[in-house]
Parts: C-alpha cells; structure tokens; sequence
C-alpha cells in the first residue's frame, strides 16, 4: 500500500528499507524495518513483526530520516543563488538588508515564504532553525505557515538595533524595542492555537554582536534566562567580524556572547571559523552547538571551519544551508560540502607548496559523519527527539527513490546498502524524495 499525501501513520506501522545514524560516525542500516508509531506520531517500535495492515514503502525506496537545517535565513531566499561577490559587511549593506527591509509588507512576506517552505519540505528538510527579519508581523507569518504546511521550525525576529553598523531603513528603534517584540514573538508561537504540538519553537535571535548594542544584547540575555527560550546568533563568521567584537568588547565573540547570558544549553552558534580552543570549550560547557555552513564559508569566511576538532573537543554541531550566504538551497548540499571542505582542509589547495606543508593533520570526516549531521547531528544541537528511528523519537522522515527518473541517483545492478546510502547522499536531489512526514503526518 502506497501512503497518499492526505495520510497520516499515527498509530500505524510503515516498512520500509531504512538506515539513520544515532551516533556520529556509524551508520545502522534497518532492511525490512516495522516502524510502529503510537497516537502522537512517536516511534513505539521497531522490529520486523510486520502486521497485515502494515503500510509499504514501493520496492526499492529507502526511509532516511528528515533533513535538518540549522541555518536558515528565511527572507534572503529571494536571493539564493546570487549576490555573493563582495565580503560580508559589503554584501550586508549593498543587498542584504534592502531585501530583508521589504518584509515590512506582509503579502510578500507570505508569497516568499510559503515558497520557501515548500521547497525546504520537497527537498527533505522537516526541521530548521530560521532567522527572520525585524519585523514581528511578518515573522508571525512565517510561524503560521511553518505550522500549516507543517515543518519543525524554530523562528526568530531578529533583534539589530546599533546605529553605527544598521541602516536607518532597517534596523530596531532602540533596545527596548528589540526585547519587547522578542517577547512577543516568543508568547505569539507558545500560545498559538494551532501549535498545541509545539511543532513550532521561537528563538531568541540577536544578528550578531556586531549589529547589537550592549543594552539590547544585555536584555535578550535576560529574556532567555527568564523565558528558557533557545538562542541563535552568528560568531566569528569572518575575519571582520570576529575582530570588530575583539576590538569593542576586548574579548572573544563568544565570551561576548557568553557576558551576556546568551550562550546556553542549545545555543547554535553560525558559522564560527575562528573559535579559539578557549572557545569551543566554553561552548561545549555551555550545552551550545554549532551550524556549520560549509558553502557561505567559502564566500565570506575565506577559510575551512575546523569540524573534526569541534567534535573531537564535544561541540554538538549540525548543518545549515545559511540560505542565501552561499548558492545551495538544500542540506544534501551541505552534506557533500562538509566532507568536500574537510578533506580540502587536511590535504591542502596551494599547489605552489609541497604536499606535506599544504594542509592540516586529521581534518577529514567520511560520509557517515556527514549523515548524522545532516539528521541526528543537527536535532541534538537543537535539544529535539528527532533525527534517527529509535523508540522515542518523532517519526520525521523522508522516503528516497533512488530510481526517480528526474533524479542524480545513479544504481546500476545489486548495490551494497552503505554503497547506497553514500550515493543517495551525494546525489539526491528533489526530484528523489518521494514522501515527506513530520510527526507521522505525511507533508509531501
């Protein structure tokens, strides 16, 4: 039996050919897996007793987990794919902030991002942490349609209001201001009708140090502390950035962050290319993780975040397409670029030097790793209970048909599963992903 898109597996058994990875680096492979899941869309069980009513996968399709994104900025969509020429504080004031002052109108705030939450869902992704803009109508709008077209989503309005690095045209009118309709957003998505599932989480989201007075910084600190609200922001994306903090604050982005109470139990910091050890450590302390964004690295970093160190000192870290930051709209394009930039990190891209002196020992990570950043990886930095098909977990998944005739999925004969699985991850496009759920509830 086929599932329609109207059905929901509530209280339902699906099988299917399914593999996820729970923990970083290995990957577990489920052929012929009975997933049960009880009224809630909560994974009961898994086995291989399979009941007559039991709803099939269509042979050959492959259960993975949904994607997690956790870097999203939900207005720049528009942009995806273009203006990426100029460095970080030039591509903020030439073409990020006119766009994202548009959403001052609420029809085209709606019109993106209903678009953009479709193509998210298409693509796989059933979790993602957005930034907003700074306008609360139009980021109550994208909590609606986050919730209607049922994505997990964690929205943020984002607070900026610094005089000397915000535009007059877009930024708070004071501290104050930034604060309250922070709160506002929080008690809007918390008590929404249609949120009783809490499928819809706000987060407290500064831009950045850069953007933030001290007084608007000190007061979202103090929200997150009373409220317990998730906190996201960027650190030490770019050599600009990372040295105007130390050149205001006299301390690292992250200290800063940390003064202001706003580095806590699953903050997800963006980016963060030039964390000092000193730094990891204290966001390991602290319970944050990171969203690491390989492709809008490569445009405004100019450098290779260290992955495999932050793992290796217990940093939870995820993915994050950063839409639009780089020219990439899905996480499977995260993924691949993950392990790309790590091994360009270890073996080094300068030509002109020897081999042995182009690149830095033990930097690379392997497919699985990517996977379970990609899924488990990312839900872990938020704190949820998705991302692998354990007993426990929300049943948000993707079903992959290798085969799609429009997809990048290239299987000839009999393949070894983790063979599969490695070619599903770096060649699924839309075009492969044949069903969506979040929740049990099929989406797509």
């Amino acid at each position: 039996m086929t599932p329609s898109p109207s059905q929901t597996l509530a209280g339902k058994t699906i099988v299917a050919d399914a593999f996820h990875a729970p923990t970083r680096g290995q990957v577990e492979f489920l052929p012929a897996a009975a997933i049960t899941l009880d009224p809630d869309g909560v994974i009961a069980k898994v086995s291989h007793d399979i009941p007559d009513d039991a709803i099939h996968l269509p042979a050959g399709h492959v259960l993975l987990p949904g994607l997690v994104d956790l870097h999203v900025h939900a207005p720049q969509f528009p942009q995806l794919g273009s203006a990426l020429d100029v460095p970080l504080e030039d591509w903020l004031q030439t073409y990020t902030f006119p766009l994202e002052a548009r959403y001052s109108d609420t029809d085209f705030a709606a019109s993106v991002y209903a678009a953009l939450i479709d193509h998210m869902l298409r693509a796989g992704t059933t979790t993602a942490l957005h930034f907003a803009t700074i306008h609360l109508p139009a980021t109550r709008i994208l909590a609606d349609i986050c919730m209607a077209k049922g994505q997990r989503a964690l929205i943020g309005k984002v607070a900026m209001d610094h005089p000397d690095t915000c535009p007059d045209y877009y930024r708070d009118a004071d501290a104050d201001t930034s604060v309250a309709e922070t709160r506002a957003l929080i008690d809007y998505i918390n008590h929404h009708p249609d949120n009783a599932d809490r499928r819809v989480l706000p987060v407290i989201t500064p831009r950045f140090v850069p953007a933030c007075t001290d007084a608007c910084l000190h007061g979202l600190g103090a929200l997150a502390l009373e409220t317990g609200t998730r906190v996201q922001t960027h650190v030490s994306e770019s050599d600009w950035e990372h040295a105007h903090v130390f050149d205001r604050m006299g301390m690292s982005d992250t200290e800063t962050l940390d003064h202001f109470g706003l580095l806590r139990d699953h903050t997800v910091l963006a980016h963060a290319n030039f964390l000092s050890g000193t730094d990891m450590d204290l966001i390991a302390a602290r319970g944050g993780g990171i969203a690491h964004c390989p492709w809008s690295n490569i445009y405004f970093a100019n450098a290779v975040f260290p992955l495999r160190d932050a793992l290796a000192r217990g940093l939870r870290v995820g993915l994050g397409t950063d839409i639009s930051g780089g020219p990439i709209g899905t996480v499977w394009e995260a993924a691949r670029m993950s392990v790309a930039a790590a091994r360009m990190l270890e073996s080094g891209t300068d030509p002109a030097r020897a081999p042995q002196e182009r690149g830095r020992d033990a930097a690379r990570i392997d497919i699985a790793t990517a996977f379970h950043l990609a899924t488990r990886g990312g839900a872990q930095a938020l704190g949820l209970d998705v991302g692998s098909f354990e007993v426990g977990m929300r049943f948000d998944a993707i079903a992959i048909d290798p085969a799609a005739p429009l997809g990048q999925i290239v299987v000839y004969g009999e393949t070894p599963p983790l063979q599969l699985l490695e070619k599903i991850i770096y060649g699924a496009t839309k075009a492969n992903v044949a069903r969506v759920w979040s929740d049990g509830i099929q989406r797509i």
